[in-house]
């Protein structure tokens, strides 16, 4: 049968010190918080606990060394809350057990915001500065975010009596939640600040201005720091998040720095080739459209796309050839069409398969 000294790893002559070290050790790798549904590490968890209570207990040790388990008959051995007690500083760090360390009386960093931005693509790409209204929680300027009403006295809380935490038993664990009567500071005010009611924040609405940059795109984020929620006693300010939206376009597609642009083109045009207007952001450009161009084919106007973020370079405006077939038809286009069509039979042009009369 394995014993205690076994169970712990040590040696039947083990200062109690070293004990404490075993037990401590054992006690952090096998805790069912860190092995959830894991049986074995929780019966292995109560072995280590009971022999902990044993061998660290004088009278409970000399009574098991003399006479083995028969020597604790009669004893509990069965309640943990005293080891947890014992070890309340190293099973707070891996469990959260003990004293929170986030109290309300605590410095705690103020909230960061979100705030959506929706642009023109006009607006994307040349950037532009806007005065943007912003919903925030800043510090209580009559209390100074305390919540309390300047000069009064704070009552220790009865509650908690000033730990500002409460205990309850769970089985074998003694689990500890933030008080609710003073939600972990400890004390009680007695006077609420007449400014916030006792919160120690105010809503404020606060107009900002902001530099959009040229060439952000749905999805892009920008930082401003310092402008989120207020931090509580002299924590700082969290920050505001602008995330932009660039409405859809009525004329250009936009697939990262390039513009898209559907130039449409007759089949004759496409043939002979051809000089079209196209449409910028700034304005208009001609393009020439080469003899036998093709349906679909992509023409590219370097660096009048957007432009890049971070001093990247700006990207193209791809026009796409989008071929236009007559629907209707005059009856002397129709007789051109029939004797282009005997010409193509007899001289054996190709690339026209697909006109029919």
């Amino acid at each position: 049968m394995t014993t205690y000294y076994e169970i712990l790893e040590i040696s039947r002559e083990a200062p109690l010190e070293e004990i404490r070290t075993a037990y401590r050790r054992l006690a952090l790798k096998y805790h069912p918080d860190k092995n959830p549904g894991d049986k074995v590490a929780e019966d292995r968890f109560k072995k280590i606990s009971e022999a902990y209570q044993v061998l660290a207990d004088l009278e409970k040790r000399q009574l098991y060394d003399l006479y083995g388990d028969a020597g604790l008959a009669g004893l509990d051995i069965s309640g943990f809350e005293d080891i947890f007690s014992s070890f309340g500083e190293a099973f707070e760090d891996f469990f959260s057990f003990g004293r929170s360390r986030d109290r309300s009386d605590q410095p705690q960093p103020g909230a960061d915001l979100r705030q959506p931005v929706v642009l023109t693509l006009e607006d994307a790409a040349r950037g532009m500065d806007t005065c943007l209204n912003v919903d925030r929680r800043v510090s209580c300027p009559q209390c100074q975010g305390d919540g309390g009403k300047p000069g009064s006295p704070r009552q220790t809380c009865s509650c908690c009596q000033g730990m500002g935490q409460v205990s309850q038993s769970t089985g074998l664990l003694k689990i500890f939640t933030t008080c609710p009567d003073c939600r972990g500071a400890g004390a009680i005010i007695t006077s609420e600040c007449p400014a916030c009611q006792g919160a120690g924040v105010i809503s404020e609405k606060k107009q900002i201005q902001v530099h959009i940059p040229p060439g952000v795109d749905t999805g892009t984020r920008l930082r401003l720091r310092g402008e989120g929620e207020a931090g509580t006693h002299g924590a700082p300010t969290g920050d505001l998040y602008l995330e932009v939206c660039v409405a859809p376009h009525p004329v250009f597609t936009r697939k990262h720095r390039d513009l898209y642009y559907r130039a449409p083109v007759s089949f004759v045009e496409a043939a002979l080739g051809t000089e079209v207007e196209v449409p910028t952001l700034t304005g208009s450009t001609r393009l020439a459209i080469p003899p036998g161009t093709q349906p679909g084919a992509t023409l590219r106007i370097p660096g009048l796309g957007l432009p890049g973020l971070r001093g990247k370079s700006a990207g193209d405006l791809v026009v796409v050839v989008d071929l236009q077939t007559p629907t209707q038809l005059s009856e002397q286009q129709k007789q051109l069409l029939q004797e282009f069509l005997k010409l193509k039979d007899i001289e054996g042009l190709e690339g026209f398969e697909g006109i029919e009369a």
